[in-house]
């Protein structure tokens, strides 16, 4: 075939079995990451096959070859794969920016650095060389794409298929270097996206075992292999013109903004990471997805982005979100120290930042408060894995200024009964003191609860869960104390209790237009540390999987909920906050009906609770969404959200928001991405008892960004972005604030 050399023909005799753990050789001669594979190295490099179908058939044949190959060097583990195909022409391959390749074709190693089945790092690559990459976290079942390591890739497509060659440097990786005979877990995986996504591998998973990291094959041969102490170093510069205007016959006001700053990363030994950032640039690239913010009591959730946070973000993960880095706005420096040793790992953050800004959690509303004073921060999060059925764990943080501190400290634990059932447990205690004029700053439920400066509270959550290959259920409660508070976390609600049980049932049928359905629902109860009921809900769901990649989804859900206070200064539920029986039901469906296209559409219809007037109403909301890649290097996004509420009188709201995404990426490194964010809202003023509100609210934000990645530290970014606003009675949208930006920062490993 014209993708092997003669070296090629040397490595089919050196086959493993699917099962067996797979021995690494090592190597002396170079390797160039360019998707050849000709290099002598190759004809001593071990040979895997992946021919096990693991979804949608249960651990059967696969139904096309798939050859992977691994060697090492000192600092470095190679893989390549051939990745052959009878229909060449169907391969999806698309030209994307990093982490936005899925869907795709494509090849890809897990790793597990320490063999203890509770975390594994990703390497995906699509036949273009497009890299994806991310952290797997069995203990809280999430994976993370926001990390992202430094690593190199290429690929090639040709008559029979592509080859994919990689190069994974160890200094990405913590492991224990005590040990003289490395042994990693390794799964490699394909995926097949045809009428089905076929994933195929090189190891089977028993769908009775509720864990897959730990069903890994294991790795060894990496006996003298060292991992780099090196030294990355990251330099930046940034610099911003930002002009806003109060109205359209207002004058510009300009300020301009140049920052240099830097980031350290230094593995002090092969499991411990220190990092450093001196006066970072943390400003968004990519702008968040729009939301509405319309008839909700609860402050919108954002997730974090932003590189030094993200890094090994995994080892300060709890039950409860104790730790979100969002809220820290304006950092002058930030130290972050990561790592483990044998069973035991431990991470530590410390941030100064200029700004202060936390959640005030409630139990009907909660809301965002910032203080304009510098704060000192910090987290601390430590784990001891005892056996493959205990871990117990220790988390601690802290925020401080002049007049004001939150401190937390909680232990929690996990116990694997046996395969298919396990226990989680999180206590957590808090200390707080609010500013006196803390409640002058705010209004409603927070005003109220903040009146307290002093506070003293707990938290806990316990969960038993069963998964297995057919049935699933669950039990938890989360009690959460009215004087607790998180304030570097994201935790919404105090003065709250729920307790929640659900499960279900999944078939895997093998024949018919679906390979995967599952019928499930749950019930929930949440009172008030009164015993007050704020909430009583029951719900089921009906999904299947099937061909062209398609997800169908028919839920319901019938309800109790409370209404927003009639008196906000009296924290009283019974007698203040009216109950509302809602009933409604959705309707999700997802498919790809050929390569360059996907498709969704998520319908919403039934009751809901006019918080604005304390009233029932009747909602209708349609979601589509579609992505086309009609060239490989042209992706066009498009994300409607329709809302509609209806109450005694007519139609209180309509509101729109339309997140379009056009991407052009001249190769794997260079792209020019333009971002449109619309809102629109219109209201029916007449309608509204208690609040004067605008007829029309139209809101424009728009983003033209060029970008260069080397790498994910090695960056080039120039921008320009502006918002357009309407003043509620005019339909005229008015540019208030418009800004130019650009930022390098150069990576120096050391």
């Amino acid at each position: 075939m014209p993708i092997r050399s003669a070296a090629m023909t040397i490595l089919i005799s050196c086959s493993l079995p699917a099962l067996a753990a797979i021995e690494v050789p090592n190597h002396q001669s170079p390797i160039r990451i360019d998707g050849k594979l000709d290099e002598p190295a190759w004809a001593t490099a071990r040979q895997v096959e992946l021919s096990i179908e693991t979804r949608p058939g249960e651990n059967t044949p696969a139904p096309v070859t798939t050859h992977a190959w691994l060697t090492a060097d000192k600092d470095t583990l190679y893989v390549a794969f051939e990745a052959l195909d009878p229909n060449p022409s169907a391969i999806r391959a698309n030209l994307s920016d990093r982490d936005k390749a899925w869907g795709d074709d494509m090849v890809g190693i897990k790793l597990d650095t320490w063999n203890q089945g509770r975390l594994a790092y990703q390497f995906f690559i699509n036949p273009y060389g497009v890299q994806q990459d991310s952290i797997e976290n069995e203990l809280t079942g999430e994976e993370s794409d926001a990390w992202d390591g430094i690593w190199y890739s290429a690929g090639l497509q040709n008559d029979a298929g592509y080859v994919v060659e990689v190069a994974l440097p160890l200094r990405m990786f913590n492991f224990d270097d005590s040990h003289q005979h490395q042994t990693w877990g390794i799964e490699l995986v394909r995926f097949w996206p045809r009428d089905k996504t076929y994933r195929l591998s090189n190891t089977e998973l028993d769908r009775n075992i509720a864990c897959t990291l730990c069903q890994m094959s294991e790795m060894t041969g990496l006996d003298n292999l060292t991992a780099s102490r090196q030294l990355q170093i990251t330099p930046s510069l940034t610099l911003r013109r930002d002009e806003e205007r109060a109205g359209p016959s207002q004058p510009w006001e300009q300020a301009d903004k140049v920052d240099l700053g830097g980031d350290l990363r230094w593995n002090l030994t092969p499991d411990t990471l220190f990092n450093l950032t001196i006066n970072p640039d943390f400003s968004q690239v990519e702008a968040d997805a729009g939301q509405l913010d319309i008839n909700t009591t609860f402050a919108l959730f954002f997730p974090e982005k932003r590189p030094f946070y993200l890094d090994n973000a995994d080892l300060f993960e709890t039950y409860s979100t104790l730790i979100h880095t969002r809220n820290l706005a304006e950092p002058e420096f930030g130290t972050k120290l990561t790592g483990g040793r044998g069973d035991h790992s431990f991470a530590l953050l410390q941030t100064r930042d200029e700004e202060t800004n936390f959640l005030l959690p409630g139990n009907l509303s909660s809301d965002i408060a910032g203080l304009d004073r510098r704060s000192d921060n910090l987290a601390l999060r430590y784990r001891y894995n005892h056996s493959d059925q205990l871990s117990i764990g220790a988390i601690s943080t802290g925020r401080h200024s002049d007049d004001y501190h939150n401190y937390t400290f909680g232990v929690d634990g996990r116990y694997d009964f046996n395969s298919q059932t396990y226990a989680e447990l999180l206590l957590v205690g808090s200390d707080t003191r609010y500013p006196d004029d803390l409640a002058d700053q705010t209004e409603g439920e927070q005003a109220t609860r903040s009146r307290q400066t002093d506070l003293n509270g707990y938290h806990w959550v316990a969960e038993i869960q069963h998964d297995s290959r057919n049935w699933d259920g669950f039990a938890l409660y989360r009690y959460i104390d009215d004087e607790f508070r998180a304030d570097l976390g994201f935790v919404e609600n105090t003065d709250w209790g729920k307790g929640v049980a659900g499960g279900g049932y999944t078939w895997y049928p093998q024949q018919g237009f679906f390979h995967k359905i599952r019928l499930g629902g749950d019930v929930d109860e949440t009172r008030n540390n009164a015993g007050e009921r704020l909430e009583q809900e029951s719900e089921f769901r009906l999904s299947g999987e099937g061909q062209y990649q398609s997800y169908l989804a028919l839920w319901g859900v019938s309800r109790e909920r409370r209404g927003r206070r009639e008196r906000e200064e009296d924290l009283a539920i019974e007698g203040n906050a009216p109950m509302f029986d809602e009933t409604f039901a959705g309707l999700d469906i997802e498919f790809t009906p050929r390569g360059d296209l996907a498709l969704e559409l998520h319908l919403t219809y039934g009751d809901d609770i006019d918080f604005a007037n304390n009233q029932l109403g009747t909602r209708t909301q349609i979601n589509p969404y579609f992505k086309w890649q009609p060239l490989p290097q042209l992706v066009v996004e498009l994300d409607h959200l329709w809302r509609e509420l209806e109450v005694d009188g007519g139609t209180l709201f309509t509101a729109n928001l339309s997140d379009l995404r056009l991407s052009w990426q001249f190769n794997v490194r260079n792209f020019l991405r333009l971002t449109a964010i619309y809102r629109d809202i219109e209201r029916d003023p007449g309608l509204y008892q208690f609040d004067e509100v605008d007829p029309n609210t139209r809101i424009l934000s728009t983003e033209l960004l060029y970008g260069y990645k080397l790498n994910p530290q090695t960056v080039f970014y120039a921008g320009y972005a502006d918002g357009r606003f309407n003043d509620g009675f005019d339909d005229n949208l008015e540019q208030l604030d418009r800004s130019v930006f650009a930022k390098f920062s150069y990576a120096w490993l050391l």
